[in-house]
């Protein structure tokens, strides 16, 4: 009989084993910080930047702390209307985008999740299709230019608002999360199609909603190729073509943000504080929303992943 009240002595690894695993987490620690500096230092020196007297950041005499501290450059932005009209359509695109591209995601996905879908393979393999073959950029403005969206918000929102990949990471995790016994266990109690999906599978994928939510804030906040092709109507512009247009300009002097100054050598000056400030100002709402919103994108990704 086995005694299961005092168990024999644990078999101790070997030395050897103790050592490599020692020296793997050391390794693993060294390479995970050497990522996070190499991605979370430009985006602090962007900060300091933004708040330091341009002549020492492109002498180098900005490193870990800012030198000759200014905020002229932040109250440049928020004085310009071309910027904060800019902010105010990335906020309107952004969210008209993600609402649309979300609901159709997740309901599209569901579908795909189901068995009893007709032409299920059908529609999944021309949707699998998509993401080796792409028509271009030409046949994609000729679309939407017959359509009549060119300069308006649809043209923004639309074309990209179905993302295949994440598509096909919702149908996995309706696959994995709704068992078809909870399916059937509604449908007994009478429950219809759309009652099971809202009241029953769409509580259940929150994780997912706020991942997909998540990804196309984040792609539709940064996007300007879109409004570059698209939009004619300067002020339809996003922050982030408006940001664009600042950033490749050679001549700040004649702009709005640097316009009322005597010399060029100020104009210069001014506009390599607009320029970083600029980049934290359109960067930091999305930065704000990430650790709210980690927990749910972690395990939405995980989930949709993860077929078995």
């Amino acid at each position: 009989m086995i005694d299961t009240l005092h168990p024999g002595p644990r078999t101790r690894r070997p030395l050897s084993n103790r050592i490599s695993d020692r020296a793997f987490n050391r390794a693993s620690v060294i390479l995970l910080s050497a990522a996070v500096v190499a991605v979370a230092y430009p985006v602090y020196f962007i900060v300091i930047a933004s708040v330091s007297d341009p002549s020492a950041v492109q002498n180098g005499d900005v490193w870990f702390a800012p030198s000759g501290l200014t905020v002229e450059g932040y109250q440049r932005i928020f004085s310009d209307a071309t910027i904060i009209r800019g902010f105010g359509n990335s906020v309107l695109y952004t969210s008209v985008a993600t609402a649309i591209s979300v609901a159709l995601i997740v309901s599209g996905g569901y579908a795909l999740s189901r068995p009893d879908l007709p032409g299920r393979r059908t529609i999944t393999f021309l949707l699998v299709i998509t993401l080796f073959f792409d028509g271009g950029m030409i046949p994609r403005y000729l679309v939407v230019q017959q359509l009549g969206m060119i300069d308006t918000i649809w043209a923004m929102v639309l074309p990209g608002a179905v993302g295949v990949w994440n598509l096909l990471i919702a149908r996995s995790f309706f696959e994995v999360t709704i068992p078809a016994e909870l399916r059937e266990a509604a449908a007994i109690d009478g429950a219809s199609d759309f009652r099971f999906f809202f009241q029953v599978a769409l509580p259940l994928a929150k994780s997912l909603v706020v991942l997909m939510a998540m990804i196309h804030l984040v792609a539709n906040w940064n996007s300007f190729f879109d409004a570059l092709i698209f939009l004619n109507d300067a002020d339809k512009y996003p922050l982030q073509l408006v940001l664009r247009n600042i950033l490749v300009q050679s001549d700040l002097s004649s702009g709005n943000l640097t316009g009322d100054l005597e010399s060029y050598a100020q104009a210069q000056r001014v506009g390599e504080l607009v320029k970083y400030a600029t980049i934290v100002v359109s960067t930091l709402p999305i930065i704000a929303l990430v650790p709210f919103l980690q927990k749910h994108f972690t395990k939405g990704a995980l989930l949709g992943a993860v077929k078995h």
